[in-house]
């Protein structure tokens, strides 16, 4: 199991209901995530979850192949972005930390 290191970067989300019933509906596809699967499927939606860049890197998966699946989807399109929007932040926490 991967444990989070000093400069391992966690990022809060809060997921809608809607978001979260499409998540839960996929848990079979984060099988291989080291819990990852449970800890979404005991998810309410009440409050925001910190996520590491491995957890987020298997929910951009599972979102990617959600919005492959249900083409013109808002709803799905809106999960993928608010995954990818917290990789890219986690990514550019990353490069602004090497150039200090």
């Amino acid at each position: 199991m991967i444990k989070p290191g000093k400069n391992d970067i966690k990022v809060k989300i809060k997921f809608e209901l809607d978001e979260l019933d499409l998540l839960q509906e996929n848990t079979w596809q984060m099988a291989e995530s080291f819990g990852l699967d449970t800890n979404i499927a005991n998810l309410t939606g009440k409050r925001e979850v910190g996520f590491y860049m491995w957890d987020l890197d298997c929910l951009e998966a599972v979102a990617s192949d959600i919005k492959e699946t249900e083409k013109n989807s808002p709803l799905s399109e809106k999960l993928y972005l608010k995954i990818k929007n917290a990789l890219d932040y986690i990514d550019n926490q990353r490069i602004s930390k090497k150039q200090k």
